[in-house]
């Protein structure tokens, strides 16, 4: 499954900050669709995704209702990324 769509940074602090973007919620449906061919527990969704020219394998992580793309600094340094900024994502959902 392949699906694009452009959200904002968004952090959460905890014991050391942590940095999504929430996927909008139409595509979390279609995602939800093809959950449980993808997880491999607790929720977690493994997807390949592309910000600009940094492509990256990571996890979705189910939260109220959405999911959310977490962005480590490998990811956000090099686009120069910073809590707020808009951007494009390109994920597939990997089943």
């Amino acid at each position: 499954m392949e699906l694009s769509f452009a959200g904002q940074v968004i952090e959460w602090r905890g014991p050391s900050p942590y940095y999504f973007v929430a996927v909008p919620d139409q595509e979390s449906a279609d995602i939800r669709e093809v959950a449980a061919l993808a997880t491999y527990g607790w929720g977690a969704i493994p997807v390949q995704a592309r910000i600009g020219g940094t492509a990256f394998s990571t996890s979705l992580f189910p939260k109220e209702g959405v999911y959310l793309l977490p962005l480590k600094s490998a990811v956000r340094t090099p686009a120069g990324l910073a809590t707020g900024d808009e951007v494009a994502v390109e994920l597939t959902v990997r089943l």
